[in-house]
């Protein structure tokens, strides 16, 4: 079944507002041209603030300025602190247009769990380091009153071996 070019727009619409993913397309200097509705959720933003506006002042990343430079497609992984957001971006020019669209992927639960199984792996690191070191007290208390006591016991059998060679003489 082959679509009209007016029933794929209408597609391409539904798909562009109704995506997770952040879609963003900038013209040739990087001024904002489309956002769609996934994109100022990410973002923070309201679409009035965008428009025309830089693309980095908004994703805080030369992201574009590096895939127009290199004339072709880039990925890469941002965060953006200020927003809470992390995220991978794809990003390629459009074919016969002087426009480039950047497909930005929420990975911010996925930044959150690595930081926080980091985090844990710290404290674990911690937790083992600090059982070493009491384990080593621990020994070497041991060694130490055994010390004592060997110490104790020589000096006891040897005045026992002593008074016995004694009394024998």
């Amino acid at each position: 079944m082959k679509l009209s070019k007016s029933q794929v727009d209408t597609h391409t619409s539904a798909i562009l507002q109704h995506t997770p993913n952040g879609v963003l397309l900038v013209d040739k200097k990087t001024h904002i041209r489309f956002v769609n509705p996934a994109f100022l959720k990410m973002f923070q933003c309201e679409n009035e603030e965008l428009s025309g506006h830089l693309a980095r002042d908004f994703v805080h990343s030369d992201c574009f300025e590096s895939a127009i430079a290199a004339g072709g497609s880039l990925m890469v992984k941002e965060s953006v602190p200020e927003h809470s957001v992390s995220f991978r971006v794809g990003i390629f020019p459009i074919e016969g247009e002087d426009l480039y669209c950047g497909i930005f992927i929420d990975i911010s639960e996925e930044e959150k769990a690595r930081k926080d199984f980091l985090d844990l792996k710290a404290q674990m690191l911690k937790r083992a380091q600090e059982v070493i070191s009491r384990q080593m007290q621990t020994v070497q208390e041991i060694a130490r009153l055994l010390g004592e006591t060997t110490a104790e016991t020589k000096v006891l059998l040897t005045k026992l071996i002593s008074l016995y060679s004694q009394e024998g003489q």
